[in-house]
């Protein structure tokens, strides 16, 4: 599911003078100006502000599906505050450039997730939270076209890893840091694949990444921009008590690796905006 949606730019229909019913006020030139009511001929009605015949100011606007806009125009576009309803229970408040999502803004998904943050071109672009209503858990970083990328923060309920993140998953050094009091640094990286002869003009399958530990500390600040992994203690200085057992985890908290529904947001595994394509469609 993509954040796109094919309902910007869809309410042109109201573009040509005097198109469909209108009821309100209009300057002297005859162009519908100042407040006004009007319903057009796809079933379609908005009310609101009018300058020179197109909507700019505060309006709300209803699309015969369901789905509906309140908040800010410039000239027949989505600009400034404003929030959209979509068909499947979805919604967006937030920033509007230009009949796209563009700045700030909440996503209320369909099926529960949020994502809280930057938007760009409609896409999750910036720094953002996204939280996954079925299990609690919640991605704050950064995020490229929608995608996770860049440094984060993946926090469990009793867990929680911190790193890089490249193309929605996490890849090079990190830890996991636990609620007991200590961490397991280490880093994510690729598995080579094997190609066999006759498999070379095969597009390769998606690789999981794998996690690769390199030791268990107490608690150590540490950032995700850092190279080197945090340093080890002097050999001795660590006594019988204050050792730390072996800890094997992974990013979901379970036995196994991280699949893409833990890591990848609504865009590729829920339904949040499956229906925004919908709005308008046929119109």
């Amino acid at each position: 599911m993509s954040d796109l949606g094919s309902e910007e730019g869809d309410e042109s229909g109201e573009a040509g003078a005097d198109i469909g019913e209108y009821e309100g006020d209009r300057n002297s030139e005859g162009e519908r100006h100042g407040f006004g009511k009007a319903r057009l001929p796809n079933g379609d009605t908005y009310e609101g502000e009018y300058k020179h015949g197109l909507r700019s100011g505060r309006g709300t606007y209803r699309f015969k599906n369901g789905a509906l806009y309140t908040g800010d125009y410039l000239e027949n576009k989505k600009h400034g505050k404003g929030v959209f309803f979509y068909p499947d229970g979805s919604k967006y408040a937030g920033d509007w450039m230009h009949d796209q999502r563009q700045g700030y803004g909440e996503y209320l998904y369909a099926n529960g997730d949020t994502y809280t943050g930057e938007w760009a071109a409609n896409k999750r672009h910036g720094q953002g939270t996204y939280v996954y209503k079925d299990t609690g858990s919640k991605y704050v970083g950064a995020w490229v076209n929608g995608i996770q990328e860049g440094p984060a923060e993946l926090i469990h309920l009793n867990h929680r890893f911190k790193g890089r993140f490249l193309n929605g998953k996490p890849l090079g050094p990190g830890k996991f840091i636990f609620d007991m009091g200590c961490e397991q640094h280490g880093e994510y990286i690729e598995p080579m694949q094997e190609k066999e002869e006759e498999e070379e003009d095969e597009p390769p399958l998606p690789v999981e990444p794998k996690w690769k530990a390199s030791e268990i500390t107490k608690l150590t600040p540490w950032s995700p921009h850092e190279e080197e992994p945090a340093p080890r203690e002097a050999e001795g200085a660590v006594t019988e008590e204050e050792k730390i057992p072996s800890v094997t985890v992974t990013a979901e908290g379970g036995g196994h690796e991280p699949s893409s529904e833990v890591f990848n947001p609504a865009s590729n595994g829920g339904e949040g905006e499956g229906r925004e394509e919908e709005v308008n469609q046929g119109q």
